[in-house]
């Protein structure tokens, strides 16, 4: 077969994919030259034949040869063409295309593995999740949310040659000193930390951070506790150690401080934004902890991965800025989207424990890739990570919220998140009788992904009627229609143990029951966040609603009775729109039911003294 009917089959180039035709043509080339589909020493197709055939430039097709003959690829011969060079595959071990390298199946090494990892939890998310309308997956991300044209100019200061001669000098074990003066000046002390930069160390993620502080401290003696639920894969490594686990349940507070920590030399949590519930751990919690942690004698390993997306009030200090007796081996990253790329966290501990982490992480790699470090380190001190933590945090802010006025408007008296003050998911506790694996597997029919609870717990019992939404990979404008398509389905699921008009306990009220009961009545609820809400219905029509909470809301509206319903329309609240419901008394207890005469939601009634009644569930 000819070079042009070769290059024929071999290129094909796409005018919709973002790398320019020069780059997508010279990446086939180089392809076929490597793999050999286009032999050394053979002719290839003038540069105006080749062009002709790809339907591109001329100028296009010389570029790519004029790059090609620079790097050695192909050579130009006087009065002949161009040529593959043959040069280009010298030192390549040459393989005969019939020898058979081995036996796949009677040639496996599986007997021999002495430090194979047995793990069941691997997520439920699909490779291909971004194919899917409403993916509501915590830590899968928005790639648009980068700042790419800033990100490239930290790259390019970072690589200019005086750069790479400095980052090129260090030796051994050494992190980019810029990106330690960084990350102590710009990112510890919005935690509370000061930290010289002996007391640093800058690792492969904070996955990498939890390994080498695994092989540091914990062996078959030590007893570790964690949070149950809690962070799967530090579970894992505890295990691969050989650690004595202790599952330490969780309030709504985080880790429970308690006397069975009494028997641990090392707890393990995560008080930010507790992983997998988003619970902050308040101060009171944390002055505990580290008491106990004082009384006992243990470390403490805080894992700090999202502190930067408290929505309501401000962050509390992390432990280890409390921490007067060193007590405390810090971990953290910079935000996830960059991250996930980057690929750069860090510890912050002693600087003899950061000593010995620097000799263990000799043995895998001297140190993260110094040119990723110093790219780091100019977007750091360019003000870039501030401006784009700013827009990122107002960004999952208004997912968070929308997130949660979703979830109360479309499921009420369904579900509970439970009161967070932020983070990047929702832990979603739903009836009783729904089961979270069945409505995952349903979801994904309809385009939803949510994500099932289960690889959290380190038991076999785990509530089943719970699951996660993230708002890290969904677009704002989704994020409401994707959770009606959601709550339809939670009531198909659970219909047959649902509430309804026909079968509920007490009074369906007429127009003139409506009219008497209640102008000038006030109503109670609690929101599916967990902060109380207040509805006066005032006798002239106008309604004002308050909620209580760190971020406590008010609006107002209109109410009117119409054909025996109870219709609002709020300004602000249920996206300003109308709604009608049949109303229910049963003693103090008020039921609203949709217009299908599905249950709704269930409130405290009150006319004369609000401050005595009590307040309901819903």
């Amino acid at each position: 077969m000819s070079s042009f009917s070769m290059l024929n089959r071999l290129i094909h180039i796409d005018a919709s994919l973002p790398e320019s035709l020069q780059t997508q043509i010279r990446q086939k080339l180089v392809e076929g030259i490597l793999v050999g589909a286009i032999a050394p020493g053979s002719k290839l197709p003038s540069s105006r034949k080749l062009a002709s055939q790809l339907n591109v430039s001329r100028n296009t097709v010389v570029l790519v040869y004029q790059a090609l003959i620079a790097e050695g690829y192909i050579e130009s011969k006087e009065r002949s063409g161009i040529f593959v060079s043959e040069a280009i595959t010298q030192g390549k071990v040459e393989q005969s295309p019939s020898e058979k390298r081995f036996n796949g199946t009677n040639s496996s090494n599986k007997h021999r593995f002495k430090g194979a990892i047995a793990t069941t939890n691997a997520t439920s998310c699909p490779a291909d999740w971004r194919n899917y309308r409403f993916p509501f997956i915590d830590g899968k991300y928005d790639s648009s949310l980068m700042p790419i044209k800033e990100w490239r100019e930290a790259n390019a200061k970072a690589n200019a040659s005086s750069e790479i001669q400095a980052w090129g000098k260090l030796q051994g074990t050494e992190d980019d000193p810029m990106l330690l003066d960084q990350i102590r000046t710009k990112l510890l002390p919005r935690r509370g930390i000061q930290a010289s930069t002996d007391e640093i160390l800058i690792t492969v993620g904070t996955q990498q951070a939890l390994h080498l502080i695994c092989q540091l401290f914990v062996n078959n003696e030590v007893q570790v506790a964690v949070e149950e639920p809690g962070y799967p894969e530090m579970r894992e490594l505890l295990q691969h150690s050989g650690a004595k686990i202790q599952l330490q349940a969780l309030d709504d507070k985080g880790i429970i401080v308690d006397d069975k920590l009494d028997q641990c030399d090392i707890i393990y949590t995560t008080p930010s934004h507790q992983t997998p519930t988003s619970i902050t751990m308040p101060m009171d919690r944390r002055d505990e902890l580290l008491s106990k942690a004082q009384q006992q004698d243990l470390l403490i390993i805080e894992d700090d991965f999202e502190f930067e997306s408290n929505f309501l009030g401000q962050p509390h200090p992390a432990l280890r800025s409390l921490d007067k007796d060193n007590r405390v081996v810090y971990i953290s990253c910079l935000s996830k989207v960059i991250a996930s790329g980057v690929q750069l966290g860090f510890i912050v501990a002693d600087p003899s424990v950061i000593t010995e982490l620097k000799k263990i992480r000799k043995l895998m790699l001297r140190n993260p890739p110094l040119n990723n470090q110093r790219s780091v380190a100019y977007f750091l001190s360019m003000g870039y990570y501030d401006a784009y933590m700013m827009h990122l945090h107002q960004v999952f802010f208004e997912r968070w919220l929308t997130l949660r006025e979703a979830l109360n408007i479309y499921l009420p008296d369904c579900i509970n998140t439970g009161p967070i003050q932020g983070g990047t998911a929702y832990w979603i506790t739903g009836p009783k009788q729904l089961d979270g694996e069945y409505l995952r597997q349903k979801a994904v029919e309809h385009g939803i992904l949510i994500e099932p609870v289960k690889r959290y717990f380190a038991g076999t019992s785990y509530p089943s009627n719970c699951f996660r939404m993230g708002i890290t990979s969904i677009a704002n404008d989704r994020i409401r229609e994707g959770v009606e398509k959601l709550a339809d389905l939670i009531h198909q699921l659970t219909q047959e143990h649902e509430e309804t008009l026909s079968s509920a306990k007490g009074k369906l009220l007429t127009d003139d029951e409506l009219q008497h009961v209640l102008p000038g009545s006030i109503l109670e609820c609690q929101m599916v966040y967990g902060v109380p809400c207040t509805i006066e219905l005032k006798e002239n029509g106008v309604m004002l609603g308050r909620t209580g909470g760190n971020d406590n809301e008010v609006d107002s509206g209109r109410w009117w009775i119409h054909n025996g319903m109870y219709y609002r329309k709020w300004n602000l609240w249920g996206y300003g729109e109308m709604k009608g419901f049949y109303v229910i008394m049963d003693g103090d207890e008020m039921k609203w039911f949709d217009q299908n005469y599905c249950f709704v939601r269930q409130l405290d009634y009150c006319r004369e003294h609000p401050a005595t009644t009590h307040l309901a569930r819903s």
